[in-house]
């Protein structure tokens, strides 16, 4: 019996590899990464583009709305 307790105390426990254990994403995942955050730009100008459209045409509607209106009280 103290044997087989010695024999069991004896065995190294197996050490972990940290080149098995680090993951890392790589060329793809950073491309992945980058087209995303690209991406993401691109669409929020597009917004602030289009909002900014919309704004404009929305003030020129109402000075040609004021301006009608003071033209037919005239």
């Amino acid at each position: 019996m103290k044997n087989l307790v010695a024999l069991l105390a004896a065995t190294p426990t197996p050490e972990v590899d940290p080149a098995e254990t680090w993951y890392s994403p790589g060329t793809v995942g950073f491309l992945l990464t980058f087209f995303v955050a690209g991406s993401a730009v691109l669409l929020i100008l597009d917004m602030v583009r289009r909002v900014r459209r919309v704004r404009y045409r929305a003030e020129i509607q109402e000075k040609l709305a004021a301006e009608q209106q003071s033209k037919e009280t005239d």
